[in-house]
């Protein structure tokens, strides 16, 4: 088992169709239960002169055992073969819909249960909505209480067709649908004898079938602040990771304060001390200078911060009783940031049952319960985050009425602009704008997404002529993709430049951020420069969108280099007659963990390059 990978699964469904039920079926079927846990239940109903229901072992709540319905989320923890999962028990009454936004926020994945008699419920779409809109695609649906209609095929089947149908309207895919009856555990951590006709895999398999979130630390830093704590005389900003990683020396902004600090040392409590975290880790951080940074801020790379505005484009599931009115003040909380709101303009309102366009009558701007609204939303002052496209945590919000939760939305998509790397030291006025043609789009036309191949290696260890290969096939393949080579680019855009460390960083900078624009655009941009320095290296990695670059180490032994070296460079290094001449008279320090390490003097150039072929799929491909 990976005892450091965990999974967070919400488990959604209309009332009665048995969502706690398979919780405790599930717990008690893989010997999670303790027995001792199973008789005080059984105990505790023969006291109420109740019969036992597995549902007990969630419905925690007197009132929800004696209303037979969830009215709370909770979570239990549990473990497979593979992994740990945290289990989200959301509730399914559409009197409890926030709740099960609630639940639902955190979660990776999600299992959703219909009642085989009953078929698919007004709910049950609801559900399906809510967790395409909060960014939620691992999704598989159990086909519960399939006792109730002698395991048939022909039903299961119809409720299947039924549904995807609906899913496929929201642009969800379900990963399987599943015949259970949770009751009896059929087909819940064993295949069951009562649906022959079944062969795929039981529940339990199923969970194990999702995938962790990986990607989020491909991503951008977001550390978003929850609470600053005072140790002796340190102070700790304390939060949780949600995606990328950070370290001890990390140059870091919050925002949307726009305050720069470098990390001194990554806090946990009661573990071992690292230098290091990654998204999903609960720490806390000390900085090197003491600056002042409270609650709601959220610290991010200074190469990649969130976008810091007073308004954005959004889509609102409202569950409020009192509809949701343009001009009217609320509050929204993005992570931990607060920050009081109001509509700004209602571009359309759908109904999250049918998926049809809302028109009122009087013409009024309004959201009204259970309605989902497509809306621009203003701030009182500024607020960081990303779409929801980009990285999910911070593209997902509440809204607030009163004292109540009352509806849930994502950020989507827009023009909006951010600042760029280095505006905070020269002009808090310039931002990095975006066209009105969005990286999605590009990715859809192109058949694939932009990024950067990082050849790295000694002179003459290989890199002009695998990346000239590397070209031809990626254009062979009906790809689109360039090539950035050092000689090239000293002749114009670093003509100005020498080989000292300081120009050598200022080369491989500018050769960053053209980089950079080249795969924002959609191309496969490769790189070939010697690029000596592992800090040179980083730079540009972090300059390039998270994710999309890929380091390639040619590993070629100096005196091979020497002995393919047509110009005589080497030589002359060696007479003295160049200096700074790197693996002569400069460094070269390999990389410590490239994404792919070659060895030219052992394979032949075609052979490498498929190689980086191989891998570059799982970087550019669109996930299907």
């Amino acid at each position: 088992m990976n005892v450091s990978e965990q999974l967070k699964i919400v488990i959604v469904g209309h009332v009665d169709h048995g969502k706690s039920t398979f919780i405790g079926r599930l717990f008690h079927d893989t010997g999670a239960m303790p027995e001792e846990k199973l008789e005080q239940l059984k105990k505790a109903a023969e006291r109420r002169g109740a019969p036992f229901e597995w549902a007990n072992l969630m419905d925690a709540l007197q009132a929800e055992r004696d209303q037979n319905i969830t009215i709370d989320t909770a979570q239990i923890w549990f473990r497979t073969a593979k992994r740990q999962y945290v289990i989200i028990d959301a509730p399914g009454h559409k009197e409890f819909l926030k709740n099960m936004i609630t639940g639902a926020a955190s979660a990776q994945a999600a299992l959703l249960l219909i009642d085989a008699q009953a078929g698919v419920q007004e709910n049950s779409r609801r559900h399906g909505y809510l967790l395409s809109l909060l960014g939620i695609r691992q999704i598989a649906v159990l086909v519960n209480k399939m006792d109730l209609v002698n395991y048939s095929r022909e039903r299961f089947d119809q409720i299947e067709r039924e549904y995807r149908q609906w899913l496929a309207g929201l642009g969800v895919e379900p990963k399987k649908f599943i015949p259970i009856a949770a009751r009896d555990g059929d087909n819940i951590a064993v295949k069951s004898q009562n649906l022959p006709w079944w062969d795929g895999p039981t529940a339990l398999e199923m969970l194990d079938m999702f995938e962790a979130a990986k990607r989020r630390n491909g991503q951008p830093l977001r550390f978003p602040i929850q609470d600053v704590y005072r140790f002796d005389e340190r102070r700790i900003l304390a939060g949780r990771i949600e995606s990328g990683s950070i370290k001890a020396g990390d140059r870091i902004v919050f925002s949307p304060s726009n305050k720069i600090g470098v990390v001194k040392t990554i806090e946990r409590w009661q573990a071992p001390k690292t230098d290091a975290a990654e998204a999903g880790e609960s720490i806390g951080i000390t900085l090197a200078e003491q600056i002042f940074v409270e609650r709601g801020t959220i610290a991010a790379p200074e190469s990649s911060p969130p976008y810091e505005l007073t308004q954005f484009k959004a889509r609102v599931f409202w569950l409020g009783r009192e509809p949701f009115l343009k001009g009217k003040p609320y509050k929204l909380k993005l992570v931990t940031q607060e920050v009081e709101c109001e509509i700004a303009e209602i571009e359309k309102v759908i109904d999250a049952s049918t998926l049809e366009t809302v028109t009122r009558a009087n013409g009024q701007k309004q959201v009204g319960r259970h309605e989902v609204g497509e809306l621009t939303i203003r701030t009182k002052r500024p607020v960081a985050f990303d779409a929801v496209t980009e990285i999910v945590a911070t593209g997902r919000f509440v809204i607030v009425d009163g004292r109540e939760v009352a509806g849930g939305g994502i950020i989507v998509d827009s023009d909006y602009p951010r600042h760029t790397h280095d505006a905070r030291r020269k002009s808090g006025d310039v931002f990095w704008r975006r066209g009105k043609v969005t990286p999605a789009q590009r990715e859809s036309r192109n058949g694939h997404s932009g990024c950067v191949v990082w050849l790295t290696g000694l002179s003459c260890s290989g890199k002009s002529t695998i990346a000239a290969e590397l070209e031809r096939e990626l254009f062979n393949l009906g790809r689109h993709v360039c090539i950035l080579d050092g000689d090239n680019m000293r002749h114009g855009l670093c003509s100005d430049l020498g080989f000292s460390p300081k120009d050598r960083r200022e080369n491989i900078r500018r050769i960053g951020e053209v980089a950079r624009l080249l795969a924002e655009t959609g191309i496969i941009c490769i790189t070939a420069f010697i690029s000596p320095y592992r800090a040179d290296r980083d730079l540009a990695r972090g300059i390039v969108p998270a994710g999309k670059f890929m380091e390639v180490y040619l590993n070629t032994p100096l005196d091979v280099c020497e002995q393919r070296d047509s110009k005589g460079l080497y030589a002359k290094a060696r007479e003295g007659k160049i200096k700074n001449f790197t693996g002569i008279s400069a460094p070269y320090e390999p990389p410590l963990k490239p994404e792919i390490e070659l060895h030219p003097a052992q394979r032949s150039a075609t052979e490498c390059v498929a190689m980086i072929l191989e891998q570059l799929n799982h970087v550019v491909l669109p996930n299907r």
